[in-house]
């Protein structure tokens, strides 16, 4: 089909994206922000490490080539006007006490390195030198190093391709994107005329497919993440800190230290932070990284991560034009840049970098409409 312009319903990682994607491609592009409390991209860590992941199949094939994408996207990004993207490459430490679960993970970066280069060499650190390269940690921990593993602020991320598409020619529409039961899109009640939609709601997904009659397997997952100052520490070059567990800890340049986060799937919408999600996050850091216990609590971000068994990309069933980029969990931050790029590949009709057929949006019916 031809494509003059396309909406854009949602500004978060996987929209932004998806904006600068089409605008790089001449096409014209109205991005619909209505700026939701919870926004997920607002309260990632940005971690972009996938090959020490359990994950395989097209969930990692995915998750892998959206941190071989941020050369290239850092690139592109350079050679139009935007805002700067606070993105650094100061590699990452898996760490645990047990050195046959850091065998089974070396063994599988490994493996992995040989069509990932941006892995980078390899190196076992005991725990004086794995301390060297992060002062706070446990004297029981000690680590694999995978130089290649990076951090990214996601808000800067967000800011950086909206403004990078705004510079193409990209329109910004501050207010509540609606769709008619025709998929037509309605910005405040307004009609925003588009050849092709891209909905990228986050975990709001579904409110909006609401009038379609058909549902996602999308739904919040709350993560609190807290934010510790160390104060005249120089933690700019601290690698980021992966346990064996789902939390994590990330350094950034003014003497902050990240930690997180909860995964709570029965939240809801509920954006709030809570005493449980403080404790559960402190804990699990402080048991990692003691040292961090004399660091002054700056603030705790929620934000509310698009939940589904697998990522949800591609054309929505039924509904000429509209196309879905959602579902990528925590991670969002490593996956949502590249699918912008995928969505775009699929509404001009390019070949796309990978097959996304296995992340076709798994529509269901809600009041029995045909699919």
């Amino acid at each position: 089909m031809s494509v003059e312009h396309v909406v854009v319903v949602g500004s978060g990682i996987a929209g932004a994206a998806a904006a600068f994607a089409l605008a790089r491609r001449g096409v014209g592009v109205s991005v619909i922000d209505s700026n939701s409390t919870g926004r997920a991209t607002s309260a990632g860590a940005g971690i972009i490490q996938p090959w020490a992941t359990n994950a395989a199949g097209p969930y990692y094939d995915l998750y892998a080539l959206g941190a071989g994408y941020y050369p290239t996207l850092l690139d592109r990004l350079a050679l139009v006007e935007s805002t700067p993207v606070d993105f650094q490459r100061n590699g990452s430490l898996v760490v645990s006490a047990d050195g046959g679960e850091l065998d089974d993970v070396e063994k599988r970066v490994r493996g992995r390195a040989e069509s990932a280069p941006l892995v980078g060499e390899l190196s076992r650190l005991d725990n004086s030198a794995a301390r060297e390269l992060f002062p706070p940690l446990g004297g029981e921990y000690s680590a694999l190093l995978i130089p290649g593993g990076a951090r990214v602020d996601g808000r800067s991320l967000r800011e950086g391709l909206l403004s990078a598409a705004g510079s193409l020619g990209a329109r910004i529409l501050g207010g509540t994107a609606t769709l008619d039961a025709d998929g037509r899109v309605h910005c405040d009640g307004v009609r925003v005329s588009a050849d092709a939609t891209v909905v990228a709601a986050g975990c709001w997904t579904n409110a909006l497919l609401e009038p379609l009659g058909v549902r996602l397997p999308v739904a919040p997952q709350r993560g609190q993440i807290v934010h510790l100052g160390l104060a005249g520490v120089d933690t700019s070059p601290w690698p980021s800190v992966i346990p064996q567990t789902s939390h994590y800890l990330v350094a950034f340049d003014d003497s902050r230290v990240v930690v997180g986060a909860t995964r709570e799937a029965d939240g809801g919408f509920d954006a709030r932070v809570t005493a449980a999600g403080q404790q559960e996050v402190l804990a699990n850091a402080l048991a990692v990284a003691p040292g961090l216990a004399g660091a002054t609590v700056l603030e705790t971000r929620v934000g509310l991560r698009p939940l589904a068994d697998s990522p949800q990309i591609g054309r929505l069933p039924g509904v000429p034009g509209l196309f879905v980029s959602t579902g990528f969990g925590a991670g969002g931050l490593t996956m949502g840049p590249v699918s912008g790029e995928l969505i775009a590949d699929l509404i001009m009709e390019d070949d796309p970098q990978m097959d996304v057929g296995a992340f076709a949006p798994e529509a269901q019916p809600t009041n029995g409409a045909a699919i």
